[in-house]
């Protein structure tokens, strides 16, 4: 709440000295109404109603005239409401789920820091269409283009490996998500392709798949995801599982051709920071217009201040008729 006319309120100011005298004068003790010789005769009346309600009258018209005062300072709130007009991006996230996801250089694996990671870059994106393909030795689509973020990060969560015939469709999983994107009427398309290997399955080559995407003016950010070397992975045997170093192999060449093609960048994700700085470098250069239209609705408040002033003085006639009736 604030005040058209604040200035108005310096009128307060007046009822301190008002205040003042009528202490001064109740302390002082008020002129009698009637002169007798003695007091002995009332000394054991009891106190009648005017003794209780004698200062309500000056306490009730004060606050009468500081609501009144008030009232006319004119206190009004505000309502803002906002319109937003997006253009957003529509990005589909093509994620490898292949069993070699399963190597521990990241934490608590691959396919888990990129599943928690990918749901974080959603979560601050709230005004883009995003959806989900998952490749390995074919691919599909997890979830169409959506804004509904509950189900789209939801259905991360439930990515394993294992869903599909084993080995690395690159080829295959592009395509899926460029027919997802292809009818896209959003000025900015987006494929986040992340894998851990090497092109060896599919119908359709790599690269032919970036040149449709191409055709179609859909940008590719391609992340290769392992660290340099080798990489601890879990081998399932009769002992249980056992922990073995094997060689890290990821057609950097292949997914840098990709994203020079379509106009997008190559990263290298060796860890779960450089993977997180990756996703927060995506999401600085694809920003979605936003623009924000606010409109302030103002409503008057003076009313209950002035229904209050009017009450009061209303009251303070009432005790005066009635209960502080004087002795003509």
């Amino acid at each position: 709440m604030f005040f058209e006319y604040p200035n108005i309120l310096y009128l307060l100011l007046l009822l301190i000295p008002v205040i003042a005298h009528y202490v001064w004068r109740a302390i002082k003790g008020a002129t009698p109404a009637l002169q007798i010789s003695s007091l002995a005769a009332f000394s054991n009346t009891g106190k009648g109603l005017r003794h209780y309600f004698e200062h309500v009258p000056f306490i009730l018209r004060t606050s009468a005239i500081a609501l009144l005062i008030i009232a006319v300072a004119r206190p009004r709130s505000s309502n803002t409401s906002s319109r937003i007009d997006t253009e957003g991006i529509d990005i589909i996230f093509a994620l490898d789920v292949s069993t070699s996801m399963l190597a521990r250089d990241f934490n608590p694996d691959r396919i888990n820091a990129a599943k928690d990671i990918s749901i974080r870059f959603i979560a601050e994106r709230p005004y883009d269409r995003m959806g989900i393909v998952v490749l390995a030795g074919e691919s599909f689509t997890q979830c169409p283009l959506t804004t509904d973020r509950a189900t789209l990060i939801n259905l991360i969560k439930e990515i394993e490996t294992g869903w599909i015939e084993d080995g690395t469709a690159i080829g295959n999983g592009l395509a899926t998500a460029v027919a997802r994107l292809k009818d896209s009427d959003a000025k900015s398309r987006v494929i986040i392709l992340l894998t851990d290997g090497v092109n060896n399955r599919g119908e359709i080559a790599p690269l032919m798949a970036a040149e449709i995407a191409k055709t179609y003016g859909i940008r590719v950010y391609s992340i290769g995801i392992g660290t340099q070397g080798m990489a601890p992975y879990p081998f399932l045997t009769e002992r249980g599982v056992i922990i073995q170093q094997v060689p890290v192999e990821i057609d950097e060449d292949l997914l840098k051709q990709i994203s020079e093609m379509t106009g997008g960048r190559y990263f290298r994700a060796t860890d779960n920071t450089k993977l997180l700085e990756i996703y927060n470098e995506i999401n600085q250069m694809e920003k979605a217009k936003v623009t924000v239209d606010a409109l302030s609705v103002y409503k008057e408040e003076f009313m209950p201040f002035a229904l209050a002033a009017l009450a009061a003085f209303l009251l303070e006639l009432l005790l005066r008729l009635v209960i502080l009736k004087r002795i003509p």
